[in-house]
């Protein structure tokens, strides 16, 4: 007996992944510094701010609806849901070093290592 497969109207696609952040302007200047993009993309509804991707977008969110207008802000991530893609590990991680980005991790298995954003999310770079 096989099992029967139900059409779904959902696409196997990721079109967007939201960053939860605390202060939008902040957390656009430094995630354009990061990928090498100018900060000309305008902040949509007070709170949102989608960063020139090649790929999936990545949506820089204040997250008033879920948390952003508390004092501490929008939960973060304590596990990276994503991760951004590098050709050359070693480069990347000195990069991050001489920003004085937080370095969680140093490379591990010569391909990946994680970082925290200013709002203290875990992210990755990887190989």
């Amino acid at each position: 007996m096989s099992e029967v497969r139900v059409p779904s109207p959902i696409k196997n696609r990721i079109s967007n992944v939201f960053i939860p952040v605390r202060n939008i302007e902040h957390a656009r200047d430094w995630y354009c510094k990061l990928l090498g993009v100018a900060p000309d993309g305008e902040i949509l509804f007070g709170h949102l701010y989608a960063l020139p991707m090649d790929g999936t977008s990545l949506v820089l969110d204040q997250m008033p609806m879920w948390g952003g207008n508390e004092p501490g802000g929008p939960p973060t991530y304590q596990t990276p849901a994503f991760m951004f893609q590098t050709e050359n590990i070693q480069a990347s991680y000195e990069f991050m070093k001489n920003n004085e980005v937080e370095l969680v991790t140093e490379i591990q298995n010569e391909q990946w290592f994680a970082f925290r954003d200013p709002d203290g999310n875990l992210l990755m770079v990887c190989k």
